[in-house]
């Protein structure tokens, strides 16, 4: 009985929480010339995505070395 009742206040709590915790971006300025800037900011994305390009593919070449390597191994 303890357990199904710790059961459903852990449910009951989970499910205030993720209600209360939901974040939201800030409303944009009514005035274009009040400042501020787009929504998220200015982060480039541009470098971030190459980054992760480049250790997908680095990761991949790993994975076919690997792969040629205990085929190699197993036709020995």
């Amino acid at each position: 009985m303890k357990k199904h009742l710790r059961n459903i206040l852990l449910v009951s709590a989970m499910m205030v929480a993720s209600q209360v915790l939901l974040a939201q971006p800030p409303d944009p300025p009514v005035d274009p010339s009040a400042g501020g800037g787009p929504i998220g900011g200015g982060a480039p994305i541009g470098t971030g995505i190459g980054i992760l390009l480049t250790l997908g593919a680095a990761y991949g070449a790993k994975k076919v070395y690997a792969a040629w390597k205990n085929r190699e191994d197993l036709e020995e």
